[in-house]
């Protein structure tokens, strides 16, 4: 069985996530059959970027998604387009239409404050 599901990327303390298309039984960072995208929660807003056409096909294959990549599927969309397309919708109507409505980037730098020399995570939290 073939799975849409989140590897974890990034340094320690600081992970950011792909959207892979991989089979059910292998391990979570393992090697992807295809990258469908990628999802920062460390940026305000959160960072969700996810190629449409590409995760619609998988998901008409029979791709069963994880929980946590169908609440991303479903803020960004695709879900309600997915449920379009097999009402009889054409693919490229509804990828032509994701790539009108898709919000801006924010920066892919975090903003989450550093703390000053000489002061902990803890501090710079409070202060913010």
């Amino acid at each position: 069985m073939v799975r849409i599901r989140l590897t974890r990327v990034g340094s320690k303390f600081q992970p950011s996530y792909r959207l892979i298309v991989t089979d059910s039984r292998s391990p979570r960072d393992t090697r992807a059959i295809e990258v469908l995208g990628y999802y920062n929660p460390r940026t305000r807003p959160s960072t969700e970027v996810v190629n449409e056409e590409r995760a619609l096909y998988w998901l008409s294959v029979g791709a069963q998604p994880s929980d946590s990549v169908v609440n991303i599927l479903t803020r960004t969309g695709t879900m309600g387009r997915f449920d379009r397309l097999r009402k009889g919708e054409a693919l490229e109507t509804l990828v032509a239409e994701a790539q009108q409505s898709a919000p801006a980037l924010p920066d892919q730098r975090t903003n989450y404050p550093a703390p000053a020399a000489g002061q902990s995570r803890i501090k710079a939290k409070k202060a913010e």
